[in-house]
C-alpha cells in the first residue's frame, strides 16, 4: 500500500452557494448552506485516503466542538492521527466561503490553531516520515513547520511535494526550495512566487519556477489543464471536460491525487493524467470533503 504523509491545515468550512460573490458592501441573498470538514491539508490527506493510500496526517485542531467533530471524520476515512495535536489555547480553523452559479469561490479563513503547527510536531511524526513514500504540505501553517517538513522528507530520501496553497505574501525561502522535489501552484499562485509582471504566460513561469532550482513544476489551469515542466522539457496536458459546481477543493483533490499516483510509483506525467481525473470529478459537487471521490468512482469515471 502506498504511504503518504501529510502536513498541514484542518478547518471547518462553512459554505453558502449564492448567484454572485459579494461585492464590497454588498449583501447577496444565498440558497444552500453546508458545513463541512475542510482546510487544505486536511483535503489533501482525506483524497488520498479515499483513494487507496496509507495516509498519516500532520496537524492542530483546537480542543473544540469542531476539532471534535473534524477528528472522528478522519479517524472514519482510516487516516492515522497519531501527530494531531489539541491545542488548548486556539480554536480550530475556520473558512467562510461563498460559492457562485457558475462554482467560483471566494474564501476568508481564520487559522486558529493551524497557525500553531510547530516543527517539534512535525519531528514527532518523524518514523512516519521516514516510513512514507511521499510527503506533502501548503502553505496554511507556518513556514518553519514546512521547511522542517522538507527537510526531514530530504533527510529519509522521501519525495517531497510542496502545494503552495495559498500564495505567499513573500518569496519562498531557498532553504525550502532546495529540499523541494515536485512544486504544484495553481496559476496565481506561481505568478505570485515569480514576482515579476512579465511572466504573462504559464510557460514562461513554469522556466522561471524550474530555475528556482525545483526538479519539477506542475502548474494547475483548472479548465485549461495543466503544465508540466522537469527535465524532460513542457507540455500541457488537458483537463477533463466537466461541468463545475464548486471547485472549492479541486485543487487540493489533485494534490493528494499526485502524491498517491507518486507514491504507488507512476510516472510523472500518469500522475498528472490520474490526478486531472480525480480533480475533474470532485468539480461536480459541492463542498470541500465531500467532494473528494473514492478510488472505484475514479475509476468508472468517463470526464
Amino acid at each position: 500500500m502506498a504511504r503518504v504523509v501529510v502536513v498541514g491545515s484542518a478547518n471547518m468550512d462553512m459554505v453558502v452557494r449564492a448567484p454572485r460573490i459579494p461585492r464590497p458592501g454588498e449583501t447577496v441573498v444565498g440558497s444552500q448552506f453546508v458545513m463541512v470538514p475542510g482546510g487544505k491539508g486536511a483535503n489533501q490527506a482525506v483524497a488520498a485516503a479515499r483513494l487507496g493510500a496509507h495516509v498519516t496526517f500532520v496537524a492542530r485542531v483546537g480542543n473544540d466542538l469542531f476539532g471534535d467533530h473534524n477528528l472522528e471524520g478522519y479517524q472514519q476515512e482510516g487516516i492515522d492521527c497519531r501527530f494531531i495535536v489539541r491545542d488548548e489555547e486556539s480554536p480550530s480553523g475556520v473558512a467562510l466561503i461563498a460559492v457562485d452559479a457558475q462554482g467560483q469561490n471566494a474564501i476568508v479563513v481564520a487559522p486558529g490553531a493551524n497557525m500553531r503547527l510547530t516543527p517539534e510536531d512535525v519531528e514527532r511524526a518523524e518514523e512516519a516520515i521516514a516510513k512514507a513514500d511521499v510527503v506533502l504540505a501548503q502553505l496554511e501553517v507556518p513556514i518553519p513547520t514546512v521547511i522542517r517538513t522538507a527537510e526531514l522528507a530530504r533527510k529519509h530520501g522521501k519525495r517531497m511535494i510542496l502545494n503552495p496553497a495559498p500564495a505567499p505574501a513573500q518569496p519562498l525561502p531557498a532553504e525550502l526550495l532546495r529540499h523541494v522535489d515536485i512544486l504544484t501552484p495553481n496559476e496565481s499562485e506561481a505568478q505570485s512566487l515569480c514576482k515579476a509582471p512579465d511572466y504573462s504566460s504559464p510557460e514562461a513561469m513554469g522556466q522561471a519556477l524550474r530555475a528556482l532550482g525545483v526538479p519539477v513544476v506542475i502548474i494547475t489551469l483548472g479548465g485549461e489543464g495543466v503544465l508540466v515542466q522537469d527535465e524532460s522539457g513542457m507540455r500541457r496536458m488537458p483537463a477533463y471536460p466537466v461541468k463545475a459546481i464548486d471547485t472549492t477543493a479541486a485543487g487540493d483533490a489533485f494534490a493528494g491525487a499526485l502524491a498517491v499516483a507518486l507514491a504507488e510509483g507512476k510516472g510523472v506525467d500518469q500522475a498528472v493524467q490520474f490526478a486531472q481525473r480525480v480533480a475533474g470529478l470532485s468539480v461536480t459537487r459541492l463542498g470541500a470533503q465531500p467532494s473528494l471521490p473514492y478510488r472505484a468512482e475514479v475509476e468508472t469515471f468517463a470526464g
